[in-house]
């Protein structure tokens, strides 16, 4: 008697890398086929099968499950499965100098609506040197279990390190559906992990979904351009990977207090083994233009000609205390650097307030912006579609609108006397 394969096997390879007598393989179409002569019905590959493919033959009598085991941490104690995981989506935790990013706390966020789903919980995974504290507030954002790898080596993000421990993770633990951050770092180590792992990988995802009938993630991406929307699926390969732009989801309100399940890994990286060093990180104190978070912007297109216009959205944007950016247009034009551009090739923004001033609202725009709280288009086309999308619109010439614009919020400003972010938002809106 062997072991039995259905045709729901979606050559994950889950099995293979689990049979302790190598009786499994897969096939040259892609699914896993078993080896008669070598097979003995212990039942190990049936339970590591994330889409239940896999069966033992009447009368086989099965192995004993793995015993948990306890690992004892600071408050609270908790229980670690062996390499069984209850949780099928995980998120890779991005943190600078033991700063989490944003667009992991996002992403947990997403994970957890499409575990729900899945009727499974929340992995993280989470690397670092002396970054143990940060698995509670992960926790209280909505993690059900850290996987938690600290060590020296990765002290600052270097590609070779970070991929081999992330693909040690993945390979013990065999999670579904694996989301990262598109961001720089994010982008460099997708890559290198989908490549080793041999699975497909989703750049720059806006929106992620579950079909619910195959239980596989639909991925979907601007295509063309912007000109459609693609949605993209991974149906033989685990797991699933996509890269989600910054302030694309959202974040979940932190449940203060919540815990989860630490799970600590020891993974040997020799230092001399990475051929990259960092020897010292220099800051760039110059420009600290950080679109992505800011709460207020005033972006520029077309409309606005010259550098004479960008200065007047820059007069506006100090008034209201928010940051100037551009469609690619304007970076087009020598108006304002691509580094502060809005849209599909340039940063995805989610702020409070997002000023459209003479951009006449491109996909590959929108798809940057569209996250926006509240909409404020100024453009002499009453008809283009940002004026369609947009909260509050205003017909006329920016010149004429802009300073007419700095002039009241500066009066309502000194009337508060405040500059505090939040108050700035309220008046601004108030004002419209």
């Amino acid at each position: 008697m062997t072991v039995m394969i259905n045709r729901s096997c979606i050559g994950c390879g889950a099995c293979v890398q689990t049979c302790p007598e190598g009786a499994l393989s897969l096939g040259p179409e892609g699914n896993a086929v078993v080896d008669p002569s070598k097979c003995t019905d212990c039942g190990k590959c049936v339970s590591v099968c994330p889409v239940a493919a896999m069966s033992l033959p009447p009368n086989a009598v099965q192995l004993e499950q793995p015993s948990e085991q306890v690992l004892e941490i600071s408050e609270p104690v908790v229980v670690v499965e062996t390499e069984q995981s209850g949780d099928k989506v995980w998120v890779f935790v991005e943190q600078t100098q033991t700063v989490i990013a944003p667009v992991t706390l996002e992403l947990i966020g997403e994970a957890t609506r499409l575990a729900k789903k899945l009727n499974t919980q929340v992995g993280v995974v989470l690397l670092g040197d002396q970054v143990e504290f940060l698995a509670q507030p992960l926790f209280e954002q909505g993690a059900d279990k850290v996987y938690l790898i600290d060590h020296g080596v990765f002290n600052q993000y270097r590609t070779e390190a970070y991929f081999q421990a992330v693909c040690y993770l993945v390979r013990k633990y065999f999670p579904e559906i694996l989301l990262m951050g598109a961001t720089t770092m994010g982008r460099d180590l997708a890559g290198a992990v989908a490549t080793d792992l041999g699975t497909g990988l989703t750049a720059d995802c806006t929106q992620l979904d579950i079909d619910l009938d195959k239980k596989i993630l639909l991925a979907s991406r601007p295509a063309f351009g912007g000109n459609i929307m693609a949605t993209i699926l991974c149906e033989r390969h685990r797991p699933q990977m996509a890269s989600v732009r910054p302030k694309v989801m959202k974040a979940l309100d932190p449940m203060v207090g919540r815990n989860g399940m630490l799970i600590r890994e020891f993974i040997d990286i020799p230092e001399s083994s990475i051929p990259k060093q960092i020897l010292r990180v220099v800051h760039d104190q110059l420009d600290q233009i950080n679109l992505a978070e800011a709460k207020i912007i005033v972006s520029g297109g077309r409309g606005i000609k010259d550098a004479a216009g960008f200065q007047l959205l820059q007069d506006l944007a100090d008034v209201v205390g928010g940051v100037v950016g551009g469609s690619r247009g304007a970076v087009e034009s020598g108006c304002i650097e691509a580094k502060r551009q809005v849209g599909q090739t340039g940063q995805t923004v989610g702020p409070t307030i997002y000023f459209a001033v003479g951009i006449s609202g491109a996909i590959q725009h929108i798809v940057g912006m569209m996250h926006s709280e509240t909409i404020v288009a100024i453009n002499t086309n009453p008809d283009c579609e940002m004026m369609k999308m947009a909260n509050y619109s205003m017909v006329g010439d920016a010149y004429a609108v802009i300073p007419k614009l700095i002039d009241a919020f500066r009066a309502a400003l000194a009337s508060r006397q405040t500059n505090d972010s939040g108050a700035v938002c309220s008046i601004v809106q108030e004002a419209f």
